[in-house]
């Protein structure tokens, strides 16, 4: 990122910032927080100077969280000053906090090294009436909004991750390494809590953690020892610590240990390519910082914000994500020996999430120089998608890609296929019947987040108790089924009452019906459990004008993804139908050239979209 000197107005303070290892700088070019639509506060850029005070200002999470501030300074007409220390040092925060003080800047913005060591400083910032909004990572002082990701939930996520892919190779037990940044900074203390919370009851070993500062060369000189007592995988807290572990896997040659980080940064993305690391949690710094400067102001301004803490959420980045594929990670790539026929069942052709698995199936066949039909259904129906079965296999295609209505219907249809040699492989939703390879969300760990997003959102807004209503397809389709589920297991020991269901066929009018109707029982949250419901839901809230109803769904389309920008939805669990379509396709050519896949089943991933 460009960097340039203040003006002589700010001399005094970038001086004296410099000589304690506080750097200075503002961006030429602020970064896009996409999909952010909320009315942002008037401010004039007198008196409006905002420090923004980071754990340094080398880190790819501190350089995009200053793009994001500055973003939002650019757009209310305030100045930034990006102010932080070259390296994680307590002394030198807390002399850039002093700097902010005494530069006469009106509010700081700050990601706290650790909870304790700042807040002194942050005291008498306080006391001396600047505005002290937290990003990433707060300390124990009260403070106007805090920005950051919930970092226990995510760590947990991180080793669930790592169980999954050392279940698939068959291991179940083996010691753990875990590369930390030091023991005072909350955030990644709290990723290292939420990871070794998902290893509980199961036989693997947690080392003693060992801490890099978030420094790539020592983190990879502490995973290179890990390697040394053959450990079975490697977790990095921060985009330092993940950096050096995939450095340390890649410089071992042994491509068996598995590596999960947090932060995303251009190293960390070719590392997943390459097969080193298996993913990293990314959190959304921009919006982090974009959302703190409009919050500064606020609190400039007079608005009072309560202390609220907002969680701007995390997405798994794995090489599928990344527009690769497991096959394509460890370098084993597919060939086409022919241009075999691949036809492509999904539940209906109209659903933009189906258009877009689609679209991923029709990149990879046109790689790969095979031919995929899409013929699919024009709405959800268990006779109509037999007979496209029917269809593929009297048309004499080679393969089938199927994501079915509800798990048994199909199956015979699927059996008559699979008889005719032709082979078998789903995307989103399996039927019972064996396949080459299933390629879908974990749809019940999707669903119980979906839950806890609404429950965090009520809670917030101070409700504890009341009717939460759940809008689903039918009661067959096993991949909305698991995330009622999930999301009903995510109330289990709530007083909140979740009613009995009520299925609109994923058709986005009925399911609007549906959602009035709850709204005339005083619900305070409706989950709707696809794109169809999800859409009703939010036409439902929206009609209602009651925006005290919490609206949590499935999937992402333009409708959605407009009705979270106004507010009528709170998120959306958004899937990669792209990464299921290529990756189904691939798997189809491989089966057809020879290569068992053993009926492996490979999660997809899943982010929340908010505001």
């Amino acid at each position: 990122m460009k960097k340039k000197l203040l003006s002589l107005l700010c001399g005094v303070t970038m001086l004296a910032a410099a000589l304690t290892g506080c750097g200075n700088q503002s961006a030429d070019t602020p970064a896009s927080s996409e999909g952010e639509t909320t009315e942002a506060p008037a401010a004039s850029s007198e008196g409006g100077r905002i420090a923004l005070i980071t754990m340094d200002s080398i880190d790819q999470h501190w350089i995009s969280l200053n793009e994001g501030a500055q973003k939002a300074a650019g757009e209310l007409g305030v100045e930034v000053t990006f102010m932080s220390p070259n390296t994680k040092d307590d002394a030198q925060q807390i002399e850039c906090v002093n700097n902010a003080v005494a530069g006469g800047y009106k509010a700081i913005i700050v990601a706290a090294n650790g909870p304790d060591a700042i807040s002194s400083a942050l005291k008498e910032a306080i006391d001396a009436g600047i505005k002290v909004v937290y990003v990433d990572s707060p300390a124990n002082v009260d403070a106007e909004a805090t920005f950051s990701t919930d970092n226990v939930a995510a760590g947990t996520t991180a080793g669930e991750e790592m169980i999954k892919a050392l279940d698939a190779k068959g291991i179940t037990d083996g010691d753990i390494g875990i590369v930390n940044v030091n023991a005072a900074t909350q955030s990644t203390v709290d990723r290292e809590n939420g990871f070794r919370k998902a290893f509980e009851g199961t036989a693997f070993n947690l080392l003693e953690t060992q801490y890099g500062e978030g420094d790539a060369a020592k983190s990879q000189e502490i995973a290179q020892n890990y390697i040394t007592q053959n450990v079975v995988g490697i977790f990095g807290c921060n985009e330092g610590s993940t950096t050096g572990t995939g450095n340390a896997i890649k410089a071992s040659g042994n491509s068996d240990i598995v590596g999960v980080g947090f932060d995303k940064s251009d190293a960390i993305q070719g590392l997943i390519k390459d097969g080193y690391l298996l993913c990293t949690m990314a959190q959304n710094p921009d919006v982090m910082g974009y959302e703190g400067v409009k919050a500064a102001v606020a609190a400039m301004g007079g608005e009072s914000l309560g202390g609220k803490v907002t969680d701007t959420g995390v997405s798994v980045i794995d090489a599928a994500a990344l527009g690769g594929s497991a096959a394509a990670a460890s370098g084993d790539a597919v060939k086409a020996s022919k241009a075999w026929k691949i036809a492509l069942i999904t539940m209906d052709s109209i659903d933009q999430h189906w258009v877009t698995l689609n679209e991923g199936a029709q990149a990879k066949a046109k790689e790969l120089g095979v031919e995929v039909t899409f013929m699919s259904p024009n709405t959800k129906d268990d006779a109509q998608q037999i007979e496209c079965v029917n269809n593929a296999v009297a048309g004499k295609y080679d393969a089938i890609i199927v994501a079915a209505n509800g798990p048994d219907a199909i199956s015979s249809a699927l059996n008559e296929a699979i008889s005719a040699g032709i082979k078998v492989v789903y995307v989103d939703s399996p039927a019972n019947v064996d396949a080459e390879a299933t390629f879908s969300t974990d749809n019940v760990a999707a669903g119980t987040t979906a839950g806890e997003e609404m429950i965090k959102a009520l809670e917030a807004a101070g409700t504890k108790s009341g009717k939460i209503g759940i809008v689903n397809v039918n009661a067959a389709t096993q991949s909305t089924v698991d995330r009622e589920e999930g999301f009903r297991k995510a109330f289990e020991g709530t007083d909140f009452e979740l009613l009995e269901t009520q299925y609109g066929e994923g058709d986005a009018a009925k399911s609007q019906s549906i959602a009035e109707n709850y709204i005339t029982q005083n619900v305070v949250g409706i989950f709707g459990c696809n794109e169809g419901s999800t859409t009703g839901t939010g036409n439902a809230i929206k009609a209602s004008n009651n925006s005290g109803i919490i609206g949590v769904g499935f999937d992402k389309s333009d409708a959605i993804m407009n009705l979270i920008g106004d507010g009528h939805l709170l998120c959306t669990m958004a899937q990669n139908p792209d990464v299921m379509g290529s990756m189904g396709v691939e798997a189809c050519v491989k089966a057809l050239e020879g290569e068992s896949l053993g009926g492996k089943v490979t999660d997809t991933g899943v982010s929340v979209l908010t505001k």
